[in-house]
């Protein structure tokens, strides 16, 4: 078995174009993703939340990421905790903030760009892009049909590279 690194997982701020849309508009917006670990308390409100993202943040085992827009670099759109698996990368949580849900969400694309993430943080420590992660039942569908994930055993499911190849290429469009 091998152990959990999360030292591993660089946490460079990463800036990419074009990959978050306004529901209502349809306006793209460029998107920051970067460690969640230094921002404060009040940025992550658990009332906006459905995860206690206030104790994962303070899991020594875990790398929490955020996505913010970049027009609105102080409001947190979406969370995602990984660990290094050592030759995969194993999604904890991953949660849109409680305006980017459901039907009446603001913006789409968030989540998108959270597993996006997570298969680059595995293409970077040449892992294929695979990535793992225990669905809610009720989203098994959900992720298959939206990010190709599939499943392995009764409940876990997996990227693989293929589908990480097109999720980065699809959400992840870097910036100069």
């Amino acid at each position: 078995m091998h152990s959990s690194q999360p030292h591993r997982i660089a946490c460079n701020t990463l800036n990419f174009t074009g990959s978050v849309q306004h529901s209502l508009t349809g306006e793209m917006f460029g998107t920051c993703i970067s460690c969640a670990e230094s921002t404060k308390r009040s940025q992550i409100r658990a009332a906006d939340w459905l995860f206690d993202w206030h104790s994962e943040l303070c899991r020594k085992d875990r790398r929490v990421l955020k996505i913010e827009l970049l027009n609105e670099p102080s409001t947190v759109q979406g969370l995602l905790s990984v660990t290094d698996k050592g030759d995969h990368i194993y999604m904890h949580l991953i949660e849109n903030v409680s305006w980017n849900k459901g039907k009446n969400k603001l913006y789409c694309g968030v989540a998108g760009n959270l597993f996006a993430t997570a298969c680059k943080l595995s293409f970077d420590l040449k892992y294929d892009g695979v990535v793992s992660f225990v669905p809610k039942t009720q989203l098994i569908e959900h992720y298959q049909k939206s990010f190709g994930a599939k499943l392995f055993g009764p409940n876990r499911m997996f990227i693989d590279t293929r589908e990480a190849m097109m999720l980065t290429k699809n959400y992840l469009r870097q910036t100069i």
